[in-house]
C-alpha cells in the first residue's frame, strides 16, 4: 500500500511539465468561465504560496543554509547574475515598454526578483546543481527584499513613493517568507528528534507538485478576469519576457564561466537568472491602488511565459553549458 503513494509522486514530479501547463490552462478556463469569483481566489494566494514555500524551505536542512553561506563562488555568482547582470537587462528594454505606469511597474516587479520555488525543480531537470540552488534560496530572498524599493526608486523615480507602500512588502516578508521558514526549521528539528515529525516531514515533502498546480491555478483563475480592457498592453509585454529569457540564457553562461563553475553549478546559475519571482511579488503587485491593477496581470502574464520557457530551458541549457568530453 505505501509503494503506491511513491509511485503516484514519482510520476507526478517526472511529468512536472505537462501537470503545470494544464494548471494554467485549466485556471485560465476557471476564470472565464467564473470571473466571480477572482476576488475570493486572490484571498486565497497567500495561504496556498506560503504552503509551497514551506514546503521548498523544508528540503533544505538548516544546517545546509549555513554551509551555503560560505559557498562563497557560487552565492557570488547567484548575487552578480541576479542583481548585477539582470538589472543590467532590464534597463536596457525599459525604455521600450509601454508608457502605461502600471504596465512598467509590473514588469519591474517581476524581473527585478530572483524564483525562489520552481526554479529548484526545473534546474533540477536540466542537471543543475538544485542543492546548492535551494540552499541559496534564502539568501536570495533577502536580497531582493532590501534591494527591490531602491531599484524601483532608480527605474520610477521619487513619484513611485505615492502609489507603493513598505507595508505590503514587509507583510509578504513575513508571511511568505519568515514564517514559512521558521516552520520549516521546527518541523525539521522535530523529524530529528522523533519517527511521527520524520513522517510528517516526509509526507509534507510529496505535495510539493500539487501544491505547485494548485498555486498556479488560484493565480491565473483570480487574474484573468482583471484583463478587461487592458488585453492590448498586456500583451505587449510578452515580447520583453520572451527576450529576457533568451538573453539571461546567455548572460547565466558567462557570469557561470567568470566564476570558474563546474557544470551543474553553471546550469543552477543560469536558471536562477532566466527565472523570476512572479509568485511572491504577486502579493505586492495585489496590493497596488486600483488605478495600478493591471500591474498583477502582467506579472502573471510573466509566470504564464516564463514557464513554457522553461520548457525549453529543461532541453536547451544541457547544450549550451554541456558536460566535458572527457578523453580516454
Amino acid at each position: 500500500m505505501s509503494q503506491e503513494p511513491q509511485g503516484l509522486v514519482a510520476r507526478m514530479e517526472h511529468h512536472q511539465i505537462p501537470i503545470y501547463l494544464g494548471a494554467m490552462v485549466l485556471g485560465a478556463f476557471l476564470g472565464r468561465a467564473a470571473p466571480s469569483a477572482g476576488p475570493g481566489l486572490e484571498h486565497a494566494i497567500n495561504p496556498v504560496l506560503g504552503a509551497l514555500l514551506f514546503v521548498t524551505f523544508l528540503q533544505v536542512p538548516a544546517g545546509d543554509l549555513i554551509r551555503s553561506l560560505r559557498d562563497g563562488r557560487f552565492l557570488s555568482a547567484a548575487l552578480v547574475v541576479n542583481f548585477v547582470v539582470v538589472p543590467l537587462v532590464v534597463a536596457a528594454m525599459f525604455t521600450f515598454l509601454p508608457a502605461d505606469q502600471a504596465v512598467r511597474i509590473g514588469v519591474l516587479l517581476v524581473l527585478l526578483c530572483p524564483c525562489v520555488d520552481y526554479v529548484i525543480v526545473f534546474s533540477g531537470l536540466a542537471g543543475g546543481d538544485s542543492r546548492r540552488l535551494l540552499a541559496a534560496t534564502p539568501l536570495l530572498l533577502v536580497a531582493q527584499m532590501l534591494l527591490l524599493p531602491g531599484l524601483l526608486y532608480l527605474f520610477m523615480g521619487p513619484g513611485l513613493a505615492d502609489v507603493v507602500e513598505v507595508g505590503p512588502f514587509l507583510e509578504a516578508f513575513l508571511f511568505l517568507i519568515v514564517i514559512p521558514l521558521v516552520l520549516a526549521w521546527a518541523l525539521q528539528a522535530w523529524a530529528a528528534r522523533a519517527t511521527a515529525g520524520q513522517k510528517v516531514s516526509d509526507a509534507a515533502t510529496t505535495t510539493m507538485v500539487p501544491l505547485m498546480a494548485a498555486t498556479l491555478i488560484t493565480v491565473v483563475a483570480s487574474q484573468v478576469p482583471e484583463l478587461g480592457g487592458s488585453l492590448g498592453d498586456v500583451a505587449a509585454v510578452i515580447p520583453f519576457y520572451a527576450a529576457f529569457l533568451v538573453v539571461m540564457a546567455f548572460a547565466g553562461r558567462i557570469v557561470a564561466r567568470l566564476f570558474r563553475l563546474e557544470v551543474p553549478a553553471a546550469r543552477a546559475i543560469v536558471f536562477t537568472g532566466a527565472t523570476r519571482n512572479s509568485l511572491v511579488v504577486l502579493p505586492l503587485a495585489l496590493a497596488l491602488p486600483d488605478e495600478l491593477a493591471v500591474a498583477a496581470v502582467v506579472v502573471v502574464t510573466q509566470t504564464l511565459v516564463e514557464v513554457i520557457g522553461m520548457v525549453a530551458y529543461v532541453r536547451l541549457v544541457p547544450r549550451l553549458v554541456p558536460e566535458p568530453v572527457t578523453v580516454a
